[in-house]
């Protein structure tokens, strides 16, 4: 005790400087593991850069910054499909509502099917007899299915389209379109109206399948293909098959003038020599009619949410 009295200020000096220790070796553990912390950190955004840098493609770098030029892609696709949309009306359902009933239903099928009869004759496009369109197994009922009825609406809509675009082009005859089952109903109706194929939904269309039959010669065929391209409504011709009718045309060049005078009781003209006569076969042109059977994808963009 005498000692700490002698020396009393430097026992003072001695305890300040001990606890000025201690407050630095707290302050330095501190910082120590704050820098720590920070180099770990430091180290895992390095190695997060650095797989992203190895990716394939990579963000980029200070020259070339490969997550805007991502972004203003995104941007040009969206407007692309903007823009695009036009080539993918869509087909109202027949009737076009929201909830169709059995009674509007059955009306608007006899009055489309009735329609598109007449439209065919008008067109001279021979029809099977009695043909429903491929709606044979609803045209007798007044009571559908439940949950079919928007489904059938939306397809007799979309037969009547194709049926259209087939009879515009004046075809020699339509024999059948087909599409897919949506009702129970439809197991009662003839196999010929339908085929095996569903559609197909993903996040941006339904691609709904049909298949149409009918018979013609080249010209008419071109002008079928042609309207389905040309259609606002995404029609994709996925498959043609072409076979012969079994009936072909001969054409040879003035024979109606030829015979023209004799069917009105005036005496042909005199003959002349013609290639014939000098030992040359005339120019004639065979044409075949065809059976076109064509499956098609109508494309259909999903609603927006």
């Amino acid at each position: 005790m005498g000692w700490i009295k002698r020396n009393l200020f430097f026992v003072i000096v001695g305890g300040v400087a001990l606890g000025l220790l201690g407050l630095a070796g707290f302050y330095i553990y501190s910082g120590w593991a704050r820098n720590s912390e920070a180099s770990d950190k430091l180290t895992e955004v390095y190695g997060t850069l650095k797989n992203l840098q190895s990716q394939s493609p990579s963000p980029g770098n200070e020259k070339v910054d490969n997550a805007k030029i991502a972004k203003e892609q995104q941007r040009q696709v969206q407007a692309w499909i903007k823009s695009a949309e036009k080539y993918f009306q869509p087909i109202s359902g027949i009737p076009a509502s929201a909830n169709v009933t059995s009674e509007a239903f059955a009306g608007a099928l006899r009055r489309t099917v009735d329609a598109l009869q007449r439209e065919a004759e008008s067109a001279g496009v021979t029809l099977p007899p009695k043909y429903d369109f491929s709606f044979s197994a609803q045209r007798p009922l007044v009571k559908f299915s439940e949950g079919s009825l928007d489904s059938l609406a939306m397809q007799l809509g979309e037969v009547k389209t194709i049926a259209e675009i087939i009879f515009n082009a004046h075809v020699n005859a339509l024999d059948s379109i087909q599409r897919g089952r949506v009702s129970t109903d439809d197991a009662a109706g003839s196999q010929g109206d339908y085929i095996e194929e569903p559609s197909v939904t993903n996040n941006l269309v339904v691609m709904t399948p049909y298949v149409v039959t009918f018979r013609s010669f080249t010209p008419e065929l071109s002008r079928v293909i042609a309207a389905f391209a040309a259609s606002s409504n995404a029609f994709l011709i996925k498959d043609i098959n072409i076979q012969p009718a079994g009936a072909s045309v001969l054409t040879a060049a003035n024979s109606m003038s030829a015979s023209a005078p004799g069917m009105m009781g005036m005496p042909p003209p005199a003959a002349s020599p013609t290639m014939a006569d000098k030992g040359v076969l005339p120019t004639v042109l065979k044409e075949q009619l065809l059976r076109i059977t064509l499956r098609l994808e109508l494309v259909k963009l999903q609603p927006k949410s």
